[in-house]
């Protein structure tokens, strides 16, 4: 076999491979996908409700966020498109600190709930296996209400309306499977207070202003 057989072999080669190698790229970001979320969260009093007197009061609540998320993407070769949905629920409730001072941020005494969020994403990639993205939508987060009276114990919830934006890095790690790490945040604006009993009308709260930060870490498999 000659320099030149060898050369045209070589170049046969590299034509028939070069689009196999582009669609195994495109397709990285392509499809349905499932992942399992995690991650720190913190809620906090608004600009326009925060408390400027009491220096003590750091008017926040933190803990573990952790959940599931659903998504699809589609992939047009140099833009990623997609929709999402996400249910998660978090550890962070209101405490007393060591000075025996209410650590609130105007809700009340609560324990912070499930929060559901459904939006839209849109990446570039980044080489064959990296995206960075940024992401908007809806969310409903719930801030449940404990107590008793007379004797009875009770439970309500908080239900929050609001919006959600955040930004992240998307990293291919198999054939299928993939990590994230995104940092997003929330500002929920419109308040209603659900009671468990049937027969006792939710209440409308109006406008509130509660700021919420979460940085997250996830796994996943695509389909």
């Amino acid at each position: 076999m000659n320099n030149k057989t060898i050369l045209l072999a070589a170049a046969s080669a590299l034509v028939i491979s070069t689009p196999a190698m582009a669609q195994s790229s495109d397709d990285n970001f392509n499809g349905f996908r499932l992942e399992g979320v995690g991650g720190y969260d913190i809620s906090r009093a608004g600009s326009s409700v925060d408390d400027d007197v009491n220096t003590d009061n750091d008017e926040s609540i933190d803990g573990f966020v952790y959940g599931a998320a659903a998504g699809y993407d589609i992939n047009t070769g140099g833009v990623v498109l997609g929709v999402e949905a996400e249910l998660t629920d978090s550890t962070a409730k209101t405490e007393f600190n060591e000075n025996g001072d209410f650590e609130g941020f105007g809700l009340g005494r609560v324990e912070t709930g499930r929060d559901i969020y459904v939006g839209a994403r849109v990446g570039a990639p980044v080489g064959e296996s990296t995206l960075l993205y940024a992401k908007g939508g809806y969310t409903n987060a719930r801030y449940n209400v404990s107590g008793s009276f007379d004797g009875d114990e009770f439970r309500n919830s908080i239900d929050t309306d609001g919006y959600r934006v955040g930004a992240g890095v998307e990293q291919v790690i198999g054939t299928n499977a993939y990590a994230k790490l995104e940092y997003r945040y929330s500002n929920y604006s419109d308040a209603e207070l659900d009671s468990e009993n049937p027969d006792i009308a939710d209440v409308d709260l109006g406008e509130i202003d509660t700021d919420r930060h979460q940085v997250m870490a996830g796994v996943g498999w695509r389909f």
